[in-house]
């Protein structure tokens, strides 16, 4: 029986292999050929002054959550260092090879969100969707009952972009630091101090884009152009208590120039610029060209009528359970309807001389339930079942006795 087997194993190792598998190795060259690699510098005026404790907290908190899109793929972890109003640090080849090693965060397209801002010397570390690491959590060292506490975080997706200046980062703007990454991500969505400022005529635009303060402008319009003020005053126009109040705005600090900007309800009655070694500027014209702002009110209005419509079918019957044609009572007045007459009151239960409820003393007749006889004395005769109460006439009120009631 050994013989098959051995002629058995020489014919399956003769076998000539008619499938073989194909393996497919994808370069650094293949992989990253169609990436795109177009780059056009900035070119935005900087200021000279450097940043101050004020704008610092200006950035984190008007770049902070904000979105955008990709135009270009973002590689994973420490990603690319951008010079302001110049070129990325990394070259052409360090930059695919990026993406060819340590993987794609985010395609070009694709959305991204800015999840933290550190302000770090001379450059802005932005860490978009995440950051390149995974937040460590100390509860996912300690178990109990052999399980973990807290499970480990997943490994990090996110990206990480490094906006560099030279000399120092300036007294910049949110608005200046995304024009100064778009070769790299587009803030083309608008915020919603953007879409409000292009719903006004041209030269308040222009003024809000300029951080300028017209006279005739109201609150929300000065919170668009300047922002929040460092400080507010209240106070009368002179000095009787009497006078109407204003409220004044202060924007800056010495040396620098100050700007004060007064209210008298919501509109800007008067601007005062002081600057350091210029005469005082006050502005108390109106310069808005004309256009007046409307008040903000809000009208409310019925059913869907929209506001400007006529306003004939607002005021329709109220919601009825009538059926359609059905006439209301005579007496009926939209309210509810009570009954005309008020509910008898219940008497009181007497109370006997010890003070319990249905007693009454010895020798005095207590009340009667009604639609029952006065009970009187009880007689019991021979033969008899059980006691026969008998009525103060000395008659039985229908005894049911199994023998005879004596008189």
């Amino acid at each position: 029986m050994w013989v098959p087997r051995v002629l058995l194993l020489a014919a399956v190792f003769s076998i000539p292999a008619f499938g073989h598998s194909q393996v497919f190795v994808v370069g650094e060259k293949t992989a990253t050929d169609d990436l795109p690699t177009d780059f056009t510098p900035t070119d935005l005026a900087l200021p000279s002054e450097r940043l101050s404790e004020r704008g610092r907290r200006g950035l984190v908190r008007d770049l902070n959550a904000e979105q955008g899109f990709a135009h270009r793929a973002l590689p994973l972890g420490k990603g690319l260092t951008l010079m302001a109003n110049g070129p990325l640090q990394q070259t052409t080849a360090e930059y695919k090879k990026m993406i060819y090693t340590k993987g794609e965060s985010v395609a070009p397209g694709d959305r991204v969100v800015i999840t933290a801002l550190e302000i770090k010397g001379d450059r802005l570390i932005i860490d978009l969707n995440g950051g390149p690491y995974a937040k460590h959590r100390f509860l996912s060292h300690i178990q109990f009952n052999d399980n973990n506490v807290a499970q480990n975080q997943q490994q990090a997706t996110g990206s990480r972009v490094t906006l560099a200046f030279e000399g120092g980062i300036p007294e910049i703007t949110a608005p200046e630091v995304k024009a100064l990454l778009s070769p790299v991500i587009d803030f083309g969505v608008k915020s919603s101090v953007q879409a409000y400022a292009d719903t006004l005529p041209s030269p308040v635009k222009k003024a809000i884009a300029q951080h300028d303060v017209l006279v005739g402008m109201d609150h929300r319009m000065v919170l668009a152009a300047l922002g929040a003020p460092e400080s507010k005053v209240r106070e009368h126009s002179g000095d009787d208590p009497s006078q109407a109040r204003y409220e004044e705005w202060i924007y800056g600090e010495v040396p620098k120039t100050i700007k004060f900007v007064r209210f008298t309800g919501d509109r800007v009655t008067q601007v005062k610029i002081a600057a350091m070694g210029k005469p005082i500027e006050i502005h108390d014209k109106d310069e808005m060209s004309g256009f007046q702002p409307p008040d903000a009110t809000h009208e409310v209005v019925m059913a869907d009528a929209q506001p400007g419509e006529e306003r004939a079918h607002i005021h329709q019957a109220p919601p009825t359970l009538r059926k359609e044609g059905e006439a209301a009572p005579a007496n009926a007045q939209g309210k509810v309807q009570f009954p005309d007459e008020k509910p008898q009151p219940i008497p009181a239960t007497p109370r006997g001389d010890s003070g319990e409820m249905g007693s009454a003393p010895m020798g005095s007749s207590a009340p009667t339930p009604m639609g029952s006889a006065p009970m009187g004395p009880t007689q019991v005769g021979p033969g008899s079942a059980a006691p026969t109460p008998v009525g103060r006439g000395g008659t039985a009120s229908e005894p049911q006795l199994l023998g005879q009631v004596t008189p």
